[in-house]
């Protein structure tokens, strides 16, 4: 190319800076050096072609020079280490998101885990044009040249925020989840003046809606060395008026030089001629002015190694509204590009590439046959002709500006709208109007979305959409992409083998409903595994039970479940990257659990019943059982109390009830429990920071495995000391302490209500009482068989307490029934129903237990008036147990003396009759 090509172009700059600036320095240098920018790229024997992410116009022209070119090396501005992956793109229906995940990282900050990289692609794009014809054309060989997904993380700031955009709240727009988005052909301003510029003086709202304007619908006509040179001369424009973010430029820099040295060194080792090469790059990224920049560049720059982090890729769904949002573009504005595209591609007549067998396409009737490559004229300046042109104004498209309104009104009318034919004729003529106060005369679907909202728009929204989210549908929709079966990772493609029993389409989105009748088909009991361990991975709504419910020792019956695994596809393709199995990412994630530093006994606890419980896993039960007994041992709080408490409880009942022995890992976590919970008893008593509930738990676990403790070798003086050692200042604390006293027959029945009594008689505690009565509330925990004192007491609180003691006791009452409601709850219920009247009249005539006078005891029996006449009638059975006691004597002949040992002891006897005698 001639140097003296841009001359006249930069004779004209140098005028007008002149004209419109004070002086020729500033202003000149920024644009003679936007035309200099523009001339080395255009000198440059490797092809630069540059593009803008998601761009009609980009992918047009990519496809019209590709069929002209026809070049056997396509260089791509995409993570090279992506590159395995682009041909399952065909086994997917677009858009979909190329990413690369990091669960496990090493030389990173820890905090920044998981990490995530996504490439997003859309069939509106010049990479996937690209892509496609060179993995579809037989010698054409493609080559990815960006920085690695390591290196991504390796050039952040430890400041950064790793998740990228924040995480939208719609379902759509959060498909990618957390990941760092990367984009091929980023070009917007980074100077936010020069932005609010364009957008004031080009009359629009957005950025997406000033390229579409002025940038797409110019170029959409454009021949390839005016295309070239316009992008050259915007990313040039852009990256001039940058604002000094060394950091930003420091990092799109290194990237360029990363580019260009990757590619020097695959021209070297192949061999290729640069002329039969092309490097598809983002527009700011072709006007570079790195030393490092093109093939006979400086090789100065040394690429960094990547780190010992693992990186799993897959290929995840996408959307338009999840790259919207992720690149903070304007809501609608990629599916306004994918209908610019099919417009463009109808209009110019231009056969654009696509992958054989790509899902969701037509099927080509016939491959189109190769073109013979055409020799390259020598480029001209195609700027000046360009910038000097008038806007050609388009002609307005009555027939389709008429079928928009329609078709707004009767969506509107769908969505409650009351609209009529007379909406569908305003937004029309709005539309023109619009237009044309912003100097064009045919209305753009920006125009007729304002249009729409302003003709259509009440004072409120009567349905879930307005009416700009009907136009965006309209125009389009937001398009959802699926990855393909054969494009999973190995564990997707288990999880839907395993669940074909269930004869759902379990790949599309939206709810499925699984009804599962094992009774009759117990071959779906796998599937039912496979269900509960997903619900257990997944997020919530992936696997959703309706009937059904898995616990220890149960087996299921029927279930019924939501099934959404087509809307969470990129959750399950992020369970392939942890393993091939679903059974192995859930054992993974249990050890991670129980072995975590922060992990407490209950936690631990949790991790073995969901082993047993959804992998029936008696090897890692133990293991992890093993994890919790370390872990009990090294606490020296009692935070987690209750909650060990109902997990032990509930494994002792399960071990119990389905194995002959206990595992011997239980057996030493009870005995170790006993000792460790009546070393910290006497402290939790009176430490603040303990509740009661914990301390009722800590007694509770006393009480409750003290039988299998002391079988085990624990000595019982342990928590009789630790009990003798306790010394509550608290009300409920105390009566918490009386509670277990009773239970150890320190304290009897009658003593522990003479005390309540003692307490109600005296007019300085009673304010405190309700405090008392919610010890031994939680003290039904440890000490169940106190239920009729604890109905007696709340009886004579009701009874004796003035209101205002009583009523702000109450919530307090109610929230502690609500806490331990399982266990509480009934226990009250039940001792109440025995005790009280079952019909209201009786309630009259009905006087407390506790207030019936105690009965005087019975004159003893003679014992000589009957004698016990059954042992001498059948003396086989004592004859046997005295031989085996070693007993010799014979029997008495005499007439039987009767029972001696009731007479010299009737107590027992006695208080079996008066219980039975009890109304």
């Amino acid at each position: 190319m001639s140097e003296a090509t841009f001359t006249g172009l930069r004779s004209q700059l140098e005028e007008a800076a002149k004209t419109f600036a004070d002086g020729p320095r500033a202003l000149e240098g920024i644009l003679l050096g936007m035309v200099d920018d523009v001339d080395r790229a255009i000198r440059e024997p490797l092809e630069i072609f540059p593009v803008c992410h998601h761009s009609p116009a980009s992918a047009l022209a990519m496809a019209r020079r590709l069929r002209e070119k026809q070049p056997k090396v396509v260089y791509l501005e995409l993570c090279e280490d992506m590159a395995p992956l682009l041909t399952e793109l065909r086994n997917c229906r677009l858009p979909v998101a190329v990413q690369a995940f990091a669960s496990q990282i090493d030389g990173f900050p820890a905090d920044w885990a998981p990490l995530s990289v996504v490439a997003p692609v859309t069939e509106a794009s010049a990479e996937y044009q690209a892509i496609a014809y060179a993995l579809d054309t037989p010698g054409v060989e493609l080559v990815l040249v960006d920085r690695s997904s390591d290196h991504v993380f390796q050039w952040r700031e430890p400041e950064e925020d790793t998740t990228g955009a924040d995480t939208p709240a719609e379902e759509e727009a959060a498909l990618h989840g957390d990941a760092v988005g990367v984009e091929i052909g980023d070009l917007r301003p980074r100077f936010a003046e020069l932005e609010e510029h364009l957008l004031r003086h080009g009359k629009v709202r957005h950025w997406s809606e000033w390229w579409h304007q002025y940038v797409e619908l110019p170029l959409g006509d454009s021949d390839h060395d005016t295309y070239r040179q316009v992008m050259f001369l915007i990313g040039s424009l852009f990256r001039r008026l940058a604002p000094g973010d060394t950091r930003r430029v420091r990092v799109d820099e290194d990237r360029e030089r990363y580019m260009w040295t990757r590619m020097r060194e695959h021209l070297a080792a192949t061999g290729t001629d640069p002329a039969d090469c092309l490097y598809v790059c983002g527009a700011f990224h072709a006007a570079s002015r790195v030393e490092e920049f093109g093939v006979h560049g400086s090789d100065t720059f040394e690429i960094s190694p990547r780190t010992a982090t693992t990186w799993q890729y897959g290929l995840i769904p996408s959307s338009h509204a999840a790259i919207e949002a992720q690149f903070g573009l304007a809501a609608g504005s990629v599916s306004i590009a994918a209908t610019e595209w099919a417009k463009n591609v109808r209009r110019t007549r231009v056969k654009p590439y696509r992958l054989a067998g790509q899902a969701g396409t037509k099927k080509a009737a016939k491959p189109a046959a190769p073109l013979a490559p055409v020799a390259d004229a020598p480029p001209a300046d195609r700027l000046t002709g360009f910038l000097r042109r008038p806007p050609v104004l388009d002609s307005l498209d009555e027939a389709e500006l008429l079928g928009w309104s329609v078709e707004i009104v009767r969506a509107a009318r769908r969505n409650g709208y009351l609209a009529s034919t007379a909406d569908a004729i305003a937004v029309f003529e709005t539309s023109i109007l619009l237009a044309r106060m912003r100097d064009r005369a045919k209305p753009t679907p920006y125009d007729f979305q304002d249009a729409a909202v302003t003709c259509i728009e009440k004072d409120s929204v009567p349905g879930r959409r307005d009416v700009r989210r009907l136009v965006e549908i309209m125009m389009g929709g937001d398009r959802v992409g699926q990855v393909g079966y054969d494009a999973l990772p190995p564990l997707a493609r288990d999880v839907h083998d395993r669940l074909a029993p269930l004869n759902l389409r379990l790949q599309q989105r939206g709810v499925r409903r699984a009804l599962l009748d094992i009774a009759a088909q117990p071959e779906l009991e796998k599937c039912s595994d496979v269900l509960w361990m997903l619900k257990y991975l997944m997020p919530h709504g992936a696997a959703r039970p309706i009937m059904g419910e898995r616990r220890l020792g149960e087996k299921p019956i029927q279930e019924s479940w939501d099934l959404a695994l087509g809307t969470h596809q990129r959750a399950l393709i992020e369970l392939g990257y942890e393993g091939v199995s679903v059974e192995q990412v859930l054992e993974q994630r249990l050890r991670r659990t129980a072995y975590d530093p922060k992990a407490t006994a209950a936690t631990v606890l949790e991790t073995v019943e969901d082993a047993v419980l959804y992998l029936r896993s008696r090897r890692l039960a133990d293991e992890l059982g093993t994890r919790a007994l370390e872990a009990l041992a090294a606490e020296r709080s009692v935070d987690g109390a209750p909650e060990v408490l109902r997990r032990v409880r509930r494994l002792l009942a399960y071990y119990r009830t389905s194995e002959p022995t206990l595992p011997g890992w239980i057996e030493a976590f009870v005995k170790t429990g006993y000792a460790h919970y009546c070393t910290l008893l006497p402290t939790a008593f009176t430490d603040e920071d303990a509740t009661v509930r914990q301390v009722a738990a800590m007694l509770g676990f006393l009480f409750g495995m003290e039988s299998l403790a002391l079988s085990l070798g624990c000595d019982r003086t342990q928590l009789e000391l630790a009990v003798a050692q306790s010394h509550p200042r608290e009300p409920d604390r105390t009566a918490l302490l009386w509670a277990a006293q009773t239970q150890l027959g320190r304290l009897s029945r009658a003593e522990l209500r003479a005390r309540c009594a003692e307490l109600l008689g005296n007019p300085l505690v009673v304010p405190a009482y309700p405090r008392y009565l919610s010890g031994f509330l939680h003290a039904l925990e440890p000490v169940p068989q106190l239920t009729d004192f604890v109905v007696e007491a709340v009886s004579h609180a009701f009874a004796e307490l003035p209101d205002p003691v009583l009523l702000p006791w109450l919530p307090a009452l109610i929230t502690t029934l609500r806490s331990g409601g399982t266990e509480l709850a009934p226990l009250l219920i039940r001792e109440a129903g025995r005790i009280f009247p079952g019909r209201l009249e009786a309630l009259d005539t009905w006087v407390p237990p506790w207030r019936t006078p105690a009965q005087q005891a019975p004159a003893p029996r003679n014992s000589r008036a009957g004698g016990a006449a059954l042992l001498p009638s059948h003396p086989a059975t004592c004859d046997a147990l005295a031989g085996l006691l070693g007993c010799e004597g014979p029997w008495d002949t005499a007439a039987p003396g009767g029972a001696a040992l009731l007479d010299r002891h009737p107590r027992t006897a006695t208080a079996l009759e008066a219980l039975l005698s009890r109304p």
